[in-house]
């Protein structure tokens, strides 16, 4: 069997984001919606994301709310928060590892259980926009480093330094110690995950980050592992 038809058709747990059809109308909260007389179909479209990215999200529902897929609002959407350079866990302006570089990790899913990664990339903001064209151009569910950073710039992607002068300070100001233990329980802390339901009930996700700060070069965590960082399921 084919991995991609592997991960198409088995179900795959782990400690990410996951939703099926059965919460389309978790965004309801008002009487009527708990009295059940709501139906499935008045709560759609729908997004959801991780954290306080209102900027993002209101990006993907505008595409929801003007028929667009469920595929293009999460990528979208997670696009405003990649070129976010205040938001210093993902994409441009992100907080780099010990050498001083911002890698990059991103993965996306549709409705069919198509998926497309991309691991320990440079020099390219829209992490999750490569990862679609993994998906959709390539036989492939994972690019890595150099492949990946090759692959966008071949697909007409933007190379700059995702290094802003405030990720830099902070990472000067972080070597004066040099601790290597993360901080436990803080807000803000991590990637963002977003998932969206459109009109006509098909379901995708995406989750992009810049990883852990300071962490050791190399290091790939869970959020573009899918099954792990994400999965999506239209049934």
């Amino acid at each position: 069997m084919k991995r991609r038809d592997f991960i198409k058709n088995t179900s795959l747990t782990g400690l990410g984001i996951t939703l099926g059809s059965s919460a389309m109308a978790c965004n309801t909260t008002n009487k009527e919606s708990t009295q059940g007389t709501t139906s499935v179909s008045a709560t759609l479209p729908l997004v959801i994301a991780t954290w306080h990215v209102k900027n993002a999200t209101a990006k993907a529902w505008d595409v929801l709310q003007a028929g667009g897929s469920a595929l293009d609002a999460v990528e979208q959407g997670c696009m405003v928060e990649e070129a976010n350079e205040k938001g210093q866990s993902v994409g441009k302006g992100g907080l780099p590892d010990r050498d001083g570089n911002v890698t990059l990790d991103a993965c996306i899913m549709d409705k069919n259980g198509n998926c497309g990664s991309v691991v320990y990339l440079k020099n390219i903001t829209h992490a999750v926009s490569v990862a679609r064209k993994v998906m959709e151009d390539t036989p492939h569910v994972m690019l890595a480093g150099e492949g990946a950073k090759s692959f966008a710039l071949d697909n007409g992607f933007k190379e700059e330094d995702l290094l802003t002068e405030a990720s830099k300070k902070a990472w000067e100001t972080w070597k004066i110690e040099a601790k290597y233990k993360p901080i436990i329980n803080i807000e803000n802390h991590d990637t963002i995950g977003m998932l969206a339901i459109d009109k006509n009930g098909d379901i995708s996700g995406a989750c992009t980050t810049s990883g852990l700060a300071y962490k050791m070069a190399g290091r790939v965590g869970d959020s573009p592992i899918i099954g792990s960082g994400l999965f999506v399921d239209n049934e």
